[in-house]
């Protein structure tokens, strides 16, 4: 009677914790949306329409009086939320690591970026400091949500289940992402058909992702539970930058954790600046349409959910480490290749599309699962969100890079060229760090393949 109250109860378990991971995917599905639709494809060829509308005879906007690059202000804005992210990303994750309530923070990032996103509505004319502004909400809203989502990796799956559950949380966002891009593709093609213009046919696109990433986050506000691993909060900013300052000092007695976020940060912020100004590449540099480009990202979203899952499996034969390592490879090679493709060729883009979809879910999943196991008991969600600063948080010197590049040459070949130093570096720093080592400085058990 005890071993079948001790089964009954072990499968309880199982199936609560199956639930809470099934809810999990959802949000990936949900804010992916933004990630792709909006960041990836609309937003930077867009934005940049914008502020080419607004600029002087000389190709110059002034916000706050700086002369900047029409094609550059995309790529700043980019930095400037990642700048945002960095001051209020510690807040949350020591808000909610001390008060285990992380379900209120994770609804109110969601909704303020899924309300920034909506209103991208509004974006037409030469309001590009209203598009800038709303940049700089959404993005900085997702990374916090992002924070906090991340932190319930390592309470909703054991450490042999994390490989496979963060990549499917990725798959997940990728086919949300390639679900809606079908729908965009049909609008945009077809605006003539429905009588939108062009510009309102993109701007629907804009606000349908902030409608689409509020609705679905209904789905893990429901499934997810709060853990309380610590007294409730009182005077939370305050207390969050006191944890900030604690976590950075007890990473410093955790310096394999802190050498895996260091790799992570140098190659990471390649992956997202080629995510968020690949779109302008193509459109400016390229002179490709916005179908094809839609087309192509499409095209990346289908492949990376096979990839994300692929690699998962790469992953519990050769070891997470290994297999990211396979993919900077990839990474540097398909990046080198971006620089010699022909203006004015479709073909050539699709290609270099599907070699990035077919790396990028998995070197991200993975990167995720393998930093789960690196983590101190009880310290997920600061912890986390040093990670996040590093995944979206620190990720500024890429467009920043990107950015002024162009703002010097007037050429976004020789921008796209500079991110290969990203992947080069962060394979060098990641091949460094002996990670069965870094599980069992943090306290956890090395799983059989990492």
């Amino acid at each position: 009677m005890g071993t079948d109250t001790v089964q009954e109860r072990a499968a309880g378990e199982a199936a609560g914790r199956q639930r809470e991971q099934r809810g999990w995917y959802v949000y990936d599905w949900a804010c992916s949306v933004y990630s792709t639709s909006v960041l990836t494809v609309f937003l930077g060829p867009y934005l940049t329409s914008v502020a080419k509308a607004a600029a002087d005879a000389d190709g110059f906007v002034h916000p706050l009086g700086i002369p900047l690059r029409a094609g550059s202000f995309f790529a700043y804005c980019v930095s400037a939320s990642v700048v945002l992210s960095i001051l209020v990303m510690p807040l949350a994750g020591a808000a909610a690591d001390r008060s285990g309530r992380k379900k209120p923070l994770l609804a109110l990032a969601a909704y303020l970026g899924a309300a920034a996103t909506a209103g991208m509505f509004f974006l037409d004319g030469d309001r590009y400091l209203l598009g800038g502004l709303l940049l700089i909400v959404a993005n900085a809203s997702l990374a916090v949500s992002m924070v906090l989502y991340n932190s319930y990796l390592p309470q909703i799956a054991p450490p042999e289940e994390r490989d496979a559950v963060s990549s499917r949380g990725w798959a997940f966002g990728y086919a949300a992402g390639a679900l809606v891009l079908v729908a965009n593709l049909v609008l945009y093609s077809g605006h003539d058909s429905f009588g939108l213009s062009e510009s309102e046919a993109v701007r629907i696109c804009l606000a349908s992702a902030g409608v689409w990433w509020g609705a679905f986050t209904l789905v893990p506000l429901r499934r997810l539970r709060d853990r309380r691993t610590g007294p409730a909060p009182t005077g939370t900013a305050a207390r969050g930058w006191r944890q900030l300052a604690a976590t950075v000092r007890d990473m410093r007695r955790q310096p394999l954790t802190l050498a895996f976020l260091l790799a992570y940060l140098v190659y990471n912020d390649g992956i997202q600046t080629v995510i968020s100004q690949a779109s302008v590449y193509g459109s400016e540099e390229l002179g490709l349409g916005q179908s094809t480009l839609i087309v192509a990202v499409l095209l990346v979203q289908l492949l990376a959910v096979a990839g994300a899952l692929a690699m998962g499996r790469l992953a519990r034969t050769y070891g997470a480490k290994r297999t990211i390592l396979g993919s900077l490879v990839a990474w540097t090679v398909t990046l080198a290749a971006g620089y010699f493709l022909p203006a004015g060729a479709p073909a050539w883009f699709f290609v270099l599309a599907a070699g990035i979809g077919l790396v990028l879910g998995g070197s991200q999943a993975l990167s995720r699962s393998l930093f789960s196991h690196l983590v101190p008991p009880g310290k997920e969600a600061e912890y986390f969100s040093a990670y996040e600063m590093s995944d979206r948080g620190m990720s500024w010197l890429g467009p920043l890079l990107f950015g002024v590049t162009y703002q010097l040459t007037g050429s976004y070949r020789d921008a796209i060229i500079s991110l290969v130093a990203f992947f080069v570096l962060g394979f060098v720093l990641l091949a460094r760090v002996p990670v069965r080592q870094a599980v069992r400085d943090a306290g956890n058990p090395v799983p059989a393949r990492i």
